[in-house]
């Protein structure tokens, strides 16, 4: 017969000492720009039964192994429980129409002679919104998209939520337009629907932390960075902002979600809202 605490114990969360807390939030916040110092709670409920699973007996055995260690699968398994990788395809819709109307013509005009376009997906999640992007692309080239570049980076700090994205499985809303949805999908056996092979062809996924420099070797026309910095203290973000302008084009823009803004000393000029030009 069972033991009842035994059982009790094994579903019960687990404590965290206020040093333990404080050394966990520093690592997090120090390396992944990740504000959680007013979490405690989602910490422990959203940990500890994981930790337990992995054999660990307290929050103090973890924190010190993986400040030790930063062992790439804690750091994986501690990134997911703590962020939320929710997105969907056609996510502020109005935002991505704004982007089709006034931003994709105008940096296609500015490429028509090299036709290259530099566009990053920073903090991707899932894959949908770079694939999303790149189904806007494509419905502007039209029978011209096989003679420009539009390649799109697209990256994320989770291994779990890139190979999602790689995967490019997915359910979809209602708000597909019937015609893309025949048009950059496949449908499975299950029921979901696969992207496109030219779509899943035109982005390239990269793990990132938008923490560290920002080195790649184009600046970028268009940087899409939607509820990310969401998670951020207002430092990070000024100082990451600043970054995403030194790798920005003169003229280029940054995309954020409706639900963020930027402090008003950023070097970035507001169009409209959630969208900004250098």
């Amino acid at each position: 017969m069972t033991n009842g605490k035994s059982v009790g114990a094994a579903f019960a969360p687990m404590t965290i000492s206020d040093a333990d807390f404080t050394r966990l939030v520093k690592f997090i916040q120090g390396n992944y720009g990740i504000d959680l110092s007013q979490k405690k709670q989602l910490i422990v409920g959203r940990l500890s039964t994981s930790l337990k699973q992995k054999g660990y007996t307290s929050f103090a055995d973890f924190v010190n192994h993986l400040l030790k260690t930063r062992d790439e699968a804690e750091v994986t398994l501690l990134l997911d429980k703590l962020t939320t990788n929710y997105t969907f395809f056609m996510r502020e819709q109005d935002h991505l129409d704004n982007f089709r109307k006034n931003i994709i013509p105008e940096i296609v005009r500015r490429h028509q002679t090299d036709k290259t376009l530099a566009i990053w997906s920073a903090g991707c999640s899932t894959g949908e919104e770079p694939y999303n992007i790149s189904m806007y692309l494509f419905d502007y080239l039209g029978s011209q998209a096989s003679q420009w570049d539009t390649r799109l980076l697209a990256t994320d700090i989770s291994s779990r939520a890139l190979t999602a994205a790689r995967r490019g499985i997915y359910e979809l809303p209602d708000t597909i337009p019937p015609d893309w949805k025949k048009k950059y999908f496949v449908p499975t056996q299950d029921g979901h629907f696969s992207v496109a092979p030219a779509i899943k062809n035109n982005v390239i996924f990269q793990p990132f932390n938008l923490m560290d420099p920002i080195k790649f070797r184009r600046k970028f026309d268009v940087i899409f960075c939607r509820n990310v910095m969401i998670y951020f203290d207002q430092p990070t973000k000024d100082a990451l902002v600043q970054r995403f302008y030194d790798a920005t084009v003169p003229g280029g823009y940054l995309l954020i979600s409706y639900s963020e803004n930027l402090s008003q000393n950023t070097p970035y000029r507001r169009l409209a809202t959630a969208t900004f030009q250098k």
